[in-house]
């Protein structure tokens, strides 16, 4: 598997799953390639390096000598580049961009700007380095595409399937020809982030079942920011039925010298009072990892590979990426 896609609904986490899939799959002296499409500059923020140009930087080193190097994809720099590869334009290139044409063609006509930047992650897929015979091993061993969240990843990857039957004939259609034939090989695969919760695990379902009907290779699913229960089987399913022994949690409470009436703001903290907010919160534990359970079983029937990351109490840094990367390699994902 060559491309690697990693999409998911808003606040998942899906920028920081591709960034430890990135360093994952560098590890062992491979390199990979990090790109990012939608403008934002998180890789940049992620690994706390300066903004990305719209050129290839190496911006980690992975465990086993391994490189991660990062591109932010511009749409209009990829549209020059696109005018001078295949219709050698060169400086007209940049005429049409002083006129105004570039920004049309990026931002107003539909479709334009996603072929654009699909077409730039193919060309980084393809490119192999020079060897005898003219040909010889890719640039990169895998690249990692942080892609648009997964209500608009179908149309995103599919937008070439409209272009093949817009264009009939010449590069464009060769080119829109050769980006769904990766899209669609074995080397790619679309992984989809989520977390425990009902609105994201049920876009991840909807959104399996649109690729698929895209003929479009699903991946894995990525469970991110997984917690563990605080309470043991049995204390859950007491806390959930509201039986957890009351005078055992202020016994407790009192023998550890908890709980007071605060001066300053007449706020009741005694005991009698801690214990009340103890047992509720434990009740409202008790029904997130209920929920939890119900949502993880919806993803089972998925069928496809699942893995799971924690929630880091520290945040994410740079540091938290190569244990997040750690992970995904001991599940077998990179």
């Amino acid at each position: 598997m060559r491309l690697h896609v990693v999409t998911g609904k808003g606040g998942t986490g899906k920028t920081t799953v591709a960034a430890a899939l990135a360093l994952g799959l560098a590890a062992g002296g491979r390199r990979t390639l990090l790109v990012e499409v939608e403008g934002r500059q998180n890789i940049a923020r992620l690994f706390d390096v300066p903004a990305l140009p719209y050129d290839e930087q190496r911006i980690a080193v992975a465990p086993g000598g391994g490189e991660v190097y990062a591109l932010a994809i511009d749409a209009k720099e990829a549209l020059l580049e696109y005018l001078d590869v295949f219709y050698r334009l060169g400086r007209a290139g940049k005429v049409l961009e002083k006129v105004g044409a570039v920004d049309f063609a990026t931002t107003v006509a539909p479709g334009v700007r996603d072929v654009l930047l699909i077409g730039k992650v193919y060309e980084a897929v393809r490119r192999t380095q020079p060897g005898r015979g003219g040909q010889g091993r890719p640039v990169y061993d895998a690249v990692v595409l942080d892609a648009p969240p997964t209500g608009r990843i179908t149309r995103f990857l599919n937008v070439n399937e409209e272009v093949v039957g817009l264009a009939k004939v010449g590069p464009i259609r060769n080119q829109a020809n050769a980006v769904m034939t990766l899209l669609r090989s074995p080397q790619a695969a679309v992984h989809l982030v989520t977390v425990l919760e009902e609105m994201p695990v049920q876009e991840t379902v909807d959104g399996v079942a649109e690729l698929l009907a895209a003929h479009l290779p699903v991946g894995g699913v990525v469970v991110n920011m997984v917690t563990e229960p605080f309470l043991p089987g049995d204390a859950l399913e007491r806390a959930s039925a509201g039986t957890l022994d009351r005078d055992e949690v202020l016994a407790g409470l009192t023998a550890a010298g908890l709980g007071r009436r605060s001066q300053a703001t007449g706020n009741d903290t005694s005991p009698a009072a801690l214990t009340t907010a103890l047992l509720g919160e434990a009740a409202d534990h008790a029904s997130r990892v209920a929920m939890q359970r119900d949502e993880r079983k919806e993803l089972a029937e998925l069928a496809r590979p699942t893995y799971e990351l924690p929630l880091l109490a520290g945040g994410i840094d740079v540091g938290a990426l190569y244990e997040l990367a750690a992970r995904l390699r001991e599940q077998g994902m990179s």
